[in-house]
């Protein structure tokens, strides 16, 4: 069973968040937090916070499954830029120019390897109910 952590209007632009990001996709949780604890980039520090909320939900959906035995990976991670706020710079004669303050939105969802459930486990589960 996968689990989603979101998080929206980050102020870094998404091409510095997509570097870090492809670091940790389809990994394991354990290496990923290891990748980005040891990241010098600004955004690892966030992306390190956003996959242990992930698992935090993924264990809140699971209470009855043990984290160490659940083999968790970095199922999918996307970013998407943000709003966009728009500012402007003094510029020689009199002129200006338009700067841009980019953000963005991480969606990281979470899944466990052996979460494949066969037919005769979703049937005894109706049987039960």
């Amino acid at each position: 069973m996968e689990a989603i952590a979101r998080l929206n209007n980050v102020p870094t632009s998404p091409r510095k968040m997509r570097l870090v990001a492809d670091l940790v996709r389809g990994q394991r949780v354990g290496s990923a937090l290891s990748v980005l604890k040891f990241t010098p980039n600004h955004a690892s520090i966030r992306l390190e916070k956003l996959l242990l909320s992930a698992v935090a939900n993924w264990q809140a959906k699971n209470p009855d499954l043990k984290l160490e035995e659940a083999d968790l990976y970095v199922k999918t991670i996307q970013v998407d830029s943000g709003r966009m706020l728009k500012r402007l710079r003094p510029a020689p004669q009199g002129r200006a120019h338009r700067i841009r303050k980019r953000s963005n939105h991480v969606t990281l969802i979470v899944d466990a390897f052996n979460s494949e459930v066969t037919a005769d486990e979703v049937e005894t589960k109706e049987n039960a109910n």
